[in-house]
């Protein structure tokens, strides 16, 4: 379960790269999961989800800039590459998989940033227009995290 998980939220850092390892994050600083004696300690500090929840927020906005590269483009999809692996290897950590988390998690974003580039570019073509696409994308974006993250046993 803990592996299917960490593949989700790499999915999520694949349609917006800081919204997985914030939500990962305030679920460790939360105590929803257990992370303080692994590597990733650090996820659950006290800060630490308000820096990341920032910078998600900052993607959020600038997602809908037209002048924002694809996430296709190699720093674009390296950002979600390594944030998946991040958010996917925290969710792995509290069950002594950390390492088969951070593969899932690579794997997830892999799939996440191009099914979800797929599907936002059908839907924009629907819509006649991205912004309604990109907001919808937004929105399963938090909220998957955000049940992913509360799915963590």
């Amino acid at each position: 379960m803990l592996l299917f998980l960490a593949f989700l939220i790499g999915i999520v850092a694949g349609l917006r790269a800081m919204t997985a390892p914030a939500a990962v994050a305030w679920g460790a600083a939360l105590g929803w999961f257990d992370v303080s004696q692994t590597p990733l300690a650090f996820m659950g500090y006290r800060w630490t989800p308000w820096v990341l929840t920032l910078l998600a927020a900052v993607e959020l906005i600038t997602d809908q800039l037209p002048a924002t590269p694809s996430r296709k483009v190699p720093m674009q999809f390296g950002a979600r590459i390594i944030m998946g692996a991040l958010a996917g290897a925290m969710i792995g950590a509290p069950g002594g998989s950390l390492i088969a988390g951070l593969v899932a998690g690579i794997v997830g974003a892999v799939v996440g940033t191009l099914g979800g580039a797929a599907i936002r570019a059908k839907l924009a073509a629907a819509f006649g227009k991205d912004l309604p696409a990109a907001l919808i994308e937004d929105v399963v974006a938090i909220g998957g995290a955000l049940l992913i993250v509360g799915a963590v046993p």
